[in-house]
């Protein structure tokens, strides 16, 4: 297979934004047999499931190899991915009927803010993930996300998958349960690449039986805190653009988006 990870390095290196997603490495990495990639070492097409990446090289843009990428992707691919909302891409989608969906915003916060003060309600437990809370930390996370097109259909392999990236740590899923009947109520799940300095919200989520009790802002400040424990100078967090309810919880928190900031899906027509 062609080296899709080091040229989208690459790319990423010159743009400051990946041109892939996790879901998408992942696939890549892990199960290369459900991905379809065609190109070269100038830029490639990748689908997989219905979603289409395209990346150029730098040094290859406006020679109209992204176009010809385009028209050989599969009718399966019927939605794409513009990390960074490049004004090549949105250009290309017009031209080739592809209509805007979604957007996906990149919140950022200063480790140098203090945070604000929680106390943590009776008869619940905060504390890291321990081996055995896997079957819940799946329960709330469906609950959660049941309308979220990815993080919705996380399974037992998907999040053990994650669990052995070497980002992830036991103490950075800060959970909280219910004392009484034993059940996770919410959690946050952070992210700290080995060698970054900047920290990530990665999930947070909250059962819908629990909400209205101010767990989500209780496991974000959690989170945070434990990010900033680890001396990170930056932590940053991906929300839906019209999530209106997180875009006020983590705005309150510090958090600003700026609008380069931004992932665009589009749809074909």
């Amino acid at each position: 297979m062609l080296d899709v990870v080091g040229l989208a390095r690459l790319t990423e290196a010159a743009d400051g934004v990946a041109p892939l997603d996790e879901a998408t490495l992942l696939e890549v990495r892990n199960r290369p047999e459900a991905v379809t990639v065609w190109g070269d070492a100038r830029g490639f097409g990748l689908v997989h499931g219905n979603e289409l990446s395209l990346v150029v090289l730098p040094h290859e843009r406006g020679t109209g190899l992204g176009r010809r990428l385009l028209l050989l992707a599969p009718e399966t691919a019927t939605l794409a991915w513009s990390h960074g909302d490049h004004p090549a891409a949105r250009a290309l989608a017009a031209a080739h009927g592809w209509t805007r969906a979604r957007e996906l915003w990149v919140m950022r916060r200063p480790a140098s803010l203090e945070l604000p003060s929680v106390e943590v309600p009776d008869g619940v437990t905060v504390r890291g993930f321990e081996t055995g809370d896997e079957e819940e930390i799946l329960r709330v996370n469906a609950a959660a996300f049941a309308h979220h097109p990815e993080q919705g259909s996380l399974s037992l392999d998907g999040l053990q998958e994650r669990m052995h990236e070497p980002w992830f740590s036991p103490e950075g899923l800060i959970t909280a349960w219910d004392d009484r009947s034993e059940r996770l109520l919410a959690f946050h799940w952070t992210k700290l690449v080995p060698g970054s300095t900047s920290g990530e919200v990665y999930v947070v989520g909250v059962d819908p039986a629990a909400q209205g009790r101010g767990l989500g802002r209780l496991v974000t400040l959690a989170g945070l805190s434990h990010l900033i424990s680890r001396g990170v100078d930056e932590i940053h967090l991906y929300v839906e653009g019209d999530n209106q309810a997180a875009l006020g919880l983590y705005s309150g928190l510090g958090f600003t988006h700026a609008a380069a900031d931004t992932h665009v899906q589009y749809q074909r027509d």
